[in-house]
């Protein structure tokens, strides 16, 4: 415990605990959700494919080393 003090302050700590708490207690109390829509389903897929996308593709920034004034 003297580790995690060290590192974290008393309230952050105890922040954390009670949202571990909440997330821990809160689904067995709850009623289960209707499912979301499905284009809700796939937009993490159409982030990630956009990331991926823009990650792929070349730049038009040009190349400042090959430049020689």
């Amino acid at each position: 415990m003297n580790v995690a003090l060290n590192h974290f302050s008393l309230r952050s700590l105890t922040v954390m605990v009670v949202f571990t708490f909440f997330l821990l207690v809160l689904p067995l109390v709850l009623p289960p959700l209707p499912p979301p829509p499905l284009f809700l389903l796939f937009l993490p897929v159409l982030i990630m494919s956009a990331l991926i996308f823009l990650a792929l593709t070349p730049s038009n920034v040009p190349d400042t080393d090959s430049i020689s004034v």
